[in-house]
């Protein structure tokens, strides 16, 4: 099953950066979960810096943010100390995690079709129901329309 506005997300967990991630550990804390397709790309490396830019903003409004790719761990440990993220980086190798949130989408580069991540951010209250979605992310400002949506929560 996969999510929808208005409605309580599953509980999951996955193996993260810094320990075991786990939905429900956050329960009483507002979560921006987002989607990107790999570390070490341009767009991916911006959006992480935006995020981690504003992650004072973020946690003074209550929210804790993971980001989440189908990298594996020791990918996203070195992206993560390069770039200095103060959050988790979720490996979603199985695409578990990618599927409850249906964000894998048939993508095409340079002209061949594969499956990919589409990049993609939810808004999870501290019930845990989400709040909002955004899909089809584009980099650009898209950190301050969210810290918008987590600050008015």
């Amino acid at each position: 099953m996969t999510v929808a506005i208005d409605t309580p997300v599953a509980d999951f967990s996955a193996p993260a950066t810094g320990g075991d991630f786990s939905l429900k550990a956050l329960r009483g804390r507002k979560l921006v979960i987002y989607f990107y397709p790999k570390d070490n790309t341009p767009g991916c490396t911006t959006e992480g810096m935006n995020f981690r830019d504003a992650y004072d903003q973020f946690t003074a409004a209550g929210a804790e943010i993971a980001g989440v790719s189908r990298d594996s761990l020791r990918s996203h440990e070195n992206f993560k100390a390069k770039l200095e993220l103060p959050f988790p980086l979720i490996s979603d190798g199985d695409e578990a995690v990618c599927h409850l949130f249906d964000v894998i989408k048939k993508k095409k580069l340079y002209g061949k079709e594969h499956l990919g991540i589409e990049r993609s951010t939810f808004l999870i209250d501290a019930d845990g129901v989400l709040r909002k979605a955004w899909r089809g992310v584009r980099v650009p400002s898209h950190v301050d329309e969210v810290l918008a949506a987590v600050q008015a929560l």
